[in-house]
């Protein structure tokens, strides 16, 4: 056997060293066709050791696993994977050529016998093929499948070779958020299960959809807009602009970067307490209408534009005992839809085209805005939304931008 690198990086002898053992250990265990001559391969940019190889479908099989923790160490409970959908006539296609005697390539795996060493084949790209060649593999066929196959990866190194090895499939947003989430920490995760917002063990959704729990995306934006809201005085509400925001997506969302190392800011009993009501608002108009048809009220709460105005005024009231007990409130409402979506799905103004659905439809400006308003407007009395407080609101929030621009634009005369 010749075992040997591409190239010699001075800044990773040692590690090369480790690499090359590692290597020697896989060749042991594992039956290849290239065991006479292996190339450890570096990737340049991020200092990634490799080798490109074929694998038996039995070794595949026995050895491997698509249950693959992004942070074995810290986080090893929650997958950077998709989910895997059987029903795709893709994939039905996959499984026939399989079984078929088809070779499949360009599958990405990491060598990592530490995490579940019975398991050691951690398969980081092509969960489908890797399930093909398993059915296929009890109907008899043991053919040899090409793998690009990682050694002694760092999370960051391992959370690259996810984002490369998903470059040629249709990848949510949301999982790429949750990807780069979870390589920062445990945190954001940590805190929703706090407070309700997830189930113990849960992870966020790596797709928003109906009946899925909440998506990074919607973590940060609610915590974003409640910091941002705490910077607006409940008495100057009326009268500065109050539209909250939506946290960007698929890449790095530059002010939440520095929101989350904020000092403290897991531990704000304060903050706690607002992820617990938000929870319960969601569970709430969620209960309400379990045994009903319709998703769309069902899930309210967890619209980005109503979670974070609810959360951008429950960031203003924060210093206002009596007003911050009645928003928070609102999910009490047990007869009742707490969020009287059906009265918000005939909210509009007169200069909404025609097939606006109502508030908390749409992810606008206008949408959020006008939500701020009727949660600030429903915080005066806590006696709930009604038909006349969302036409108030929407009136107060055009009102409000008027005044606003109008202000902006004597400023520059």
């Amino acid at each position: 056997m010749k075992l040997g690198f591409d190239h010699i990086d001075k800044s990773v002898l040692n590690k090369q060293s480790q690499v090359q053992e590692l290597v020697k250990n896989f060749l042991e265990d594992f039956n290849i066709q290239e065991k006479e001559h292996i190339t450890i391969h570096t990737d340049n940019k991020t200092l990634a050791f490799y080798i490109e190889c074929h694998i038996s479908a039995k070794d595949i099989c026995k050895k491997g696993t698509i249950d693959v923790p992004l942070d074995p160490e810290n986080q090893s409970d929650y997958r950077a994977n998709r989910e895997v959908v059987e029903n795709n006539p893709a994939y039905q296609k996959m499984v026939q050529d399989a079984e078929e005697k088809r070779i499949f390539s360009n599958i990405v795996a990491e060598y990592n016998p530490d995490f579940e060493p019975e398991k050691p084949l951690k398969i980081i790209g092509g969960q489908h093929r890797f399930l093909a060649i398993e059915k296929a593999l009890k109907k008899g066929v043991n053919e040899f499948h090409g793998f690009k196959l990682y050694f002694d990866l760092s999370t960051e190194q391992r959370l690259d070779v996810q984002l490369i090895s998903n470059t040629n499939i249709a990848v949510s947003n949301d999982l790429l958020d949750r990807m780069f989430e979870t390589v920062k920490g445990p945190e954001l995760r940590d805190w929703c299960q706090k407070c309700g917002i997830l189930e113990e063990g849960q992870d966020f959704a790596d797709k928003k959809q109906r009946g899925s729990q909440i998506s990074v995306r919607g973590a940060r934006t609610l915590i974003v807009n409640y910091i941002k809201g705490k910077h607006v005085k409940d008495v100057e509400f009326n009268t500065v602009r109050t539209t909250p925001v939506i946290t960007t997506t698929g890449g790095v969302d530059e002010e939440w970067e520095t929101i989350r190392q904020t000092s403290n800011i897991w531990t704000d009993k304060k903050m706690i307490e607002m992820g617990k009501a938000y929870a319960g608002l969601v569970k709430a108009q969620k209960d309400y209408f379990s045994d009903k048809d319709n998703f769309e009220f069902s899930e309210k709460a967890l619209s980005y534009s109503v979670l974070a105005s609810w959360s951008f005024v429950a960031g203003v009231l924060n210093k206002n005992k009596e007003r911050l007990k009645r928003h928070y409130e609102l999910s009490n409402r047990t007869s009742a839809d707490p969020l009287n979506s059906s009265v918000l799905a005939k909210g509009r103004h007169k200069t909404d085209p025609e097939n606006y659905r109502g508030l908390g439809t749409r992810t606008d400006v206008k949408d959020r805005g006008r939500l701020a308003e009727l949660f600030f407007l429903q915080a005066e009395k806590g006696t709930g939304i009604n038909k006349k407080m969302v036409d108030l609101a929407v009136e107060k929030y055009h009102a409000k931008e008027a005044n606003l621009r109008v202000q902006e634009m004597e400023k520059k005369l």
